[in-house]
């Protein structure tokens, strides 16, 4: 004998669309502000640490602010567009000092990213290929660039002194290159002093960076044109240049704007009162500002240093996106 049970259908209630839709756009709406949310942080500490001392300095600089208003420069006169005046008019002292300081700031970044750029570029291709000793040698490569740079730059100073230093030891006493020993932190050689400690501590950047652009690169490429017969240089030419170009846009843009706007290098190197032929905009802006005590004018030569940073990044950016869609096309 079998016994059948019949269940219980629970009448079905009818739910509206409205109502199942909630949990899924609230679960979405999560999702999305999520990573907004965890960036909201930094973005109060960007705002706090660079934003705000930014508006600020463009206050300063739409005022006569000297010495006589350090406790209170809220009440320093508006002198309008008077800093900015004084600033680019290169025919009176100040804005002549300035245009020389921007020249041999150009000169300087020139010489310095380019030097930085091949000898990096070079140290990564002759790195690239496995043999004993690479890891060795590329801790070493590392090692400028981790060091601190008052610790770097300090040691440098006792290199270049005059009477009993390593550089005139070298070139002077041993090589003879020079007929005396050479003054190395004034007068014109400073500028390759300068020129010489920024290249050293800034290309094992560029060396790491190209690394990591190199292992992007298959092996296969090489292999292929060297059974065409391609040599080592054709083979740079060819396939590494070519493959490394987004790479380097990005490396020489950053290098660009660290060594326009360094300003521990000289300061640390010469001083406050950096030489003639070494007087960077950075130091030039430093001494305007706080020993000379105008801030006014100082802030209006940040500014304008500014506003010439934003328009050489926004033309290169500009050139390299045409030239990477002319390269797809």
């Amino acid at each position: 004998m079998t016994t059948t049970t019949t269940a219980r259908k629970e009448p079905v209630r009818p739910v509206s669309p409205g109502a199942a839709r909630v949990p899924r756009r609230t679960g979405r709406l999560r999702r999305v502000s999520l990573p907004y949310l965890l960036l909201l942080p930094a973005l109060v500490l960007e705002l706090l640490v660079h934003l705000v001392p930014m508006v600020i300095g463009i206050v300063m600089s739409f005022k006569e602010l000297t010495q006589f208003y350090i406790r209170d420069w809220g009440s320093a006169p508006w002198s309008g567009l008077g800093n900015y005046r004084m600033s680019v008019d290169f025919d009176a002292p100040v804005g002549e000092a300035l245009l020389h300081s921007f020249l041999v700031t150009v000169g300087f970044t020139l010489a310095s990213v380019g030097l930085c750029w091949l000898t990096g570029t070079a140290a990564a291709v002759f790195m690239q290929g496995a043999f004993r000793g690479r890891g060795l040698l590329r801790a070493l490569f590392l090692v400028p660039y981790a060091l601190p740079v008052y610790a770097a730059v300090i040691t440098w100073v006792f290199m270049f002194q005059h009477d009993n230093g390593l550089v005139n030891h070298v070139l002077h006493d041993q090589l003879h290159v020079t007929d005396k020993p050479s003054f190395w932190l004034i007068g014109d050689n400073s500028f390759y002093a300068l020129l010489t400690v920024s290249v050293w501590k800034g290309w094992p950047f560029a060396f790491l960076i190209v690394t990591a652009g190199l292992q992007n690169i298959p092996g296969e490429l090489y292999e292929a044109a060297a059974l065409d017969g391609a040599g080592v240089w054709q083979q740079i030419r060819r396939i590494t240049l070519p493959s490394l170009r987004p790479v380097n846009q990005v490396l020489v843009l950053v290098l660009f704007l660290w060594t326009f706007n360094d300003f521990n290098t000289p300061y640390v190197l010469f001083g406050r009162s950096a030489p003639e032929s070494a007087d960077l905009i950075s130091v030039h802006i430093y001494q305007a500002s706080f020993v000379t005590w105008n801030f006014g004018t100082g802030s209006a030569m940040s500014v304008l240093l500014l506003l010439f940073l934003l328009v050489v990044t926004g033309g290169y950016l500009l050139l390299t996106s045409r030239g990477r869609r002319t390269a797809d096309v």
